[in-house]
């Protein structure tokens, strides 16, 4: 498994998100200036770098491209810069996505998540069953008891979430950001939608149950 490189000069923020992202079961590789980093991320597997942009040796403006262009590594960006043209500057020179310092490791961890899905490399998805109801993922086709369905995207995405993980209540959070593939910013009303659109389909061939709500967490698949 490739790791995240983290090209960060402020050992207390290197540290934090490091730790932060070890918990969640990410591998980590630190760098304290851009020359380090550099080195690393000539030697060794990335899937994702998190670069700052004042760092001692090569800058991060100058290190963005040679990690994007040269050694097709994915970047997020942190950096106090916060004016529009820094951060329309610096996703036009490659990078996916861009945080603004001071910032919440709680955001940071979700927007590596939304990088590591996005790039993740999966094999073929198996088809999905539960109490008549089969998902086959890479038709992204549906039926219930031999009905065929008819699923938009996210309403689809959301269903194979939960049939993937048949024992997990998912917070409206988890479903946004896998279903949408994007940071959850508190979007209830379309979640809620969602779901109802998706149990209406479903109840036009079926009086099963198959998406449970679980108040004060969010759904989870129907037993």
């Amino acid at each position: 498994m490739s790791g995240i490189l983290i090209i960060e000069d402020d050992t207390y923020i290197n540290n934090l998100i490091a730790e932060s992202l070890s918990k969640e079961g990410y591998i980590c590789r630190q760098a304290f200036s851009g020359t380090e980093g550099l080195l690393y991320a000539k030697t060794e597997q990335f899937s994702l770098a998190i670069l700052d942009l004042m760092l001692p040796g090569i800058n991060g403006e100058e290190l963005l491209p040679q990690l994007k262009n040269d050694l097709h590594i994915p970047v997020i960006v942190l950096s106090a810069k916060d004016s529009l043209d820094s951060k329309i500057d610096l996703l036009n020179a490659g990078a996916e996505d861009y945080i603004t310092k001071p910032f919440e490791i709680g955001e940071l961890i979700a927007r590596v998540g939304v990088q590591s899905r996005r790039n993740a490399v999966t094999g073929p998805a198996r088809q999905l069953t539960h109490k008549g109801l089969t998902l086959n993922p890479e038709e992204m086709s549906a039926e219930v008891h031999g009905n065929a369905l008819s699923f938009t995207k996210h309403e689809y995405k959301i269903l194979q979430l939960l049939m993937e993980n048949p024992n997990r209540a998912f917070t409206k959070q988890d479903i946004y950001d896998y279903a949408w593939d994007d940071i959850y910013i508190g979007e209830d009303k379309t979640i809620n939608m969602h779901i109802s659109n998706i149990r209406k389909k479903l109840k036009a061939f079926t009086d099963e149950e198959y998406i449970e709500t679980v108040w004060g967490i969010g759904y989870r698949l129907y037993p």
